[in-house]
């Protein structure tokens, strides 16, 4: 019902169990699924899996009552394109389905803490320092308040509404941020901010 909503989105099917929703993304090929990941039979994990293993470039989002790891990086691991929890506003699911179609991804803000935390984690104990510190990077003033905002885990839209800023703008500043840092996806970016001078 949330979905049908918004103009841009059409719902193109809804599916009661794991396989039912393996199926019916065989058949419709869907830009993106809102997988719940507690349901009969297949769970939303395994559904997960077995849709990305025919159909990779579906974008799978996960939503779910629990925020806790094990369901998150089973989640991650299976290929969930993101992570969100079923209290999270109507306006931010609709965001981050529109996100998803375009290749961003969504995190609920306290999942995305955690990922980042792992990610630094397992970077401070079994990796190197980057070639290119965070110190010696040139980033204008506003690129760096924009590193700071991913890192806390803001989506474009809140980004620009802090900074009172058009979301095209925002768009900008992070794949400037992207090249210039190397990061590869918004979560790597969040790593090297929370790595970045006063954040």
């Amino acid at each position: 019902m949330l979905c049908q909503t918004a103009a841009d989105l059409e719902v193109v099917a809804e599916a009661a169990t794991g396989s039912d929703a393996v199926r019916l993304a065989t058949d419709l090929r869907p830009d993106v699924v809102l997988m719940d990941l507690r349901m009969p039979g297949m769970d939303g994990i395994r559904a997960t899996a077995a849709i990305l293993a025919t159909h990779p470039s579906t974008k799978v989002l996960a939503l779910t009552t629990f925020d806790d790891d094990d369901h998150l990086y089973p989640a991650l691991a299976a290929g969930a394109f993101g992570f969100l929890v079923k209290d999270t506003a109507p306006a931010q699911l609709i965001d981050a389905i529109r996100r998803a179609a375009t290749g961003e991804r969504s995190f609920s803000g306290d999942v995305l803490h955690r990922v980042v935390g792992s990610a630094v984690a397992a970077r401070t104990s079994n990796t190197p320092e980057p070639s290119t510190p965070t110190t010696e990077l040139r980033l204008t003033d506003r690129e760096s308040e924009v590193l700071a905002l991913v890192a806390d885990g803001l989506s474009n839209a809140e980004i620009a509404q802090r900074l009172h800023i058009g979301l095209t703008t925002v768009k900008t500043h992070v794949t400037n941020l992207m090249a210039k840092t190397g990061a590869t996806n918004r979560v790597r970016l969040a790593v090297i901010g929370l790595h970045a001078p006063n954040s």
